[in-house]
């Protein structure tokens, strides 16, 4: 086999800090149900699992949404495209706050895709808060620039910290 000269993977690191009155540890229990991230990332609304046990290492989600283009073809009747992924849960860590996964198959033009969420404790004045950080190894993507890429995966966690606030100071 012919070998080819490959591009360095794309790094993205991204995080957003959430309100005072809202603990990492309320915050990484949302993150441990694995099959219900359509919960709190606004441009995912399907997401179930299809393998193995909810959080249990080993298990896989299927999501599906509007976020990122899929790689051809549309939805029939000119509705818009849908993306998906099936994510398998590599690794999770409930003393760090850390939660691993992978795209085993999609249409959105990864090749490979490696994720890591982590949920830190932000100590001010005695208030508890906390930060989600989200660092992504990927293969460069056709038709899309990394910074592109970036700035979806910043607006979408945003979004999701938004709403996770909301839905927390509300109940």
């Amino acid at each position: 086999m012919e070998q080819k000269d490959s591009q360095p993977k794309w790094e993205i690191n991204v995080s957003t800090k959430l309100q005072k009155a809202i603990s990492a540890d309320q915050i990484f229990s949302l993150f441990k149900d694995f099959f219900g991230l359509n919960k709190w990332f606004s441009s995912l609304p399907t997401c179930y699992g299809i393998y193995g046990e909810n959080g249990e290492v080993g298990c896989i989600r299927y999501c599906a949404g509007f976020s990122l283009p899929p790689e051809s073809g549309g939805a029939a009747g000119g509705e818009a495209p849908v993306s998906w992924s099936k994510e398998r849960l590599v690794a999770i860590n409930p003393i760090e706050r850390t939660l691993s996964y992978e795209i085993v198959d999609c249409n959105i033009g990864f090749k490979s895709y490696f994720s890591t969420v982590r949920i830190v404790p932000d100590e001010v004045d005695g208030q508890n808060g906390c930060v989600i950080e989200w660092f992504i190894t990927v293969d460069p993507v056709e038709r899309m620039r990394l910074e592109d890429l970036v700035k979806k995966y910043e607006v979408g966690l945003q979004r999701m910290a938004k709403k996770i606030e909301y839905t927390l100071a509300s109940s």
